[in-house]
């Protein structure tokens, strides 16, 4: 199979490894279907036993590509249908459909995040089991379209980040749970290998049954109604059935967060 904005490497422990390092690895449609692509083939492969996610160049992911020309080519080739419809099923497709796959992918997955995670890139790597962080990591959660956070963090300590909107770094992300080892930076792909490498030597069936027992657990306890019911709340609201305000003259004008993430994602960015 062929890959354009990813490097997938199979084995024992198979690298997905997000490849558009001049964009921060900002989540292109392109880039967000290859993943899913790797997973899956990942998946069906009898020699694989652990999947291990990365991020090529300075950052693991800067979030939603929000225009890079690539993106916006991509765009005017296959199209992106503007309806109420056509912008629900985007939405759903692309942030949430894919997203559950990877949680219930049936190998063990692994995160190994290095520079910033922001919003997109929160939730792609909230979907993996583990996450192994470098020291210098920077986390900014999502609570749209893949809403994991209070499951992720606990319900008052997401309220409090989530209000503030801050970064989380990465030894605060291991005390609250959510990344499970924090390493030096020129460390971690060692470490994060070696740990993979280890539970690669699992048998198959054990790995899958203790990863299909916690993932029901927390499925008894609502995680996965809970994340459908607040994607169709927030899919059919105000965000997409009442006008934006953030409207110019028919344009949509980007909020200041997503200023600066386009800022981020610009080539050269430092």
């Amino acid at each position: 199979m062929t890959y354009h904005e990813v490097i997938y490497e199979p084995g024992p422990v198979a690298r997905v490894i997000m490849n558009r390092p001049e964009y921060r690895n900002a989540q292109s449609r392109v880039l967000l279907e290859e993943i899913d692509r790797a997973f899956q083939e990942a998946a069906d492969d009898p020699e694989v036993l652990v999947i291990v996610l990365s991020g090529n160049g300075p950052d693991f992911s800067a979030g939603h590509d929000l225009g890079s020309p690539s993106e916006i080519a991509d765009r005017e080739i296959r199209g992106w249908a503007e309806d109420f419809v056509g912008v629900f099923d985007r939405q759903r497709d692309t942030r949430i459909a894919n997203t559950m796959r990877w949680r219930n992918n049936p190998k063990p997955t692994i995160a190994m995040v290095h520079g910033k995670c922001i919003f997109g890139g929160w939730m792609v790597a909230a979907s993996m089991d583990l996450i192994f962080a470098s020291d210098d990591a920077l986390f900014l959660p999502s609570h749209t379209q893949y809403f994991s956070a209070p499951w992720d963090l606990g319900v008052r300590k997401a309220k409090e980040i989530l209000f503030q909107n801050r970064f989380i770094p990465a030894r605060e992300a291991k005390e609250l749970g959510f990344v499970n080892q924090v390493y030096p930076a020129e460390a971690l792909e060692r470490k994060t290998l070696a740990y993979a490498g280890e539970v690669a030597q699992r048998t198959p069936m054990s790995l899958r049954q203790i990863k299909h027992s916690i993932n029901n657990m927390q499925d008894a306890q609502g995680f996965t109604t809970h994340i459908n019911a607040s994607f169709m709340t927030y899919a059919t609201g105000a965000r997409f059935g009442q006008p934006d305000p953030r409207m110019v003259q028919g344009k949509r004008q980007l909020s200041p967060v997503a200023q600066a993430l386009a800022k981020l994602q610009k080539p050269g960015h430092s």
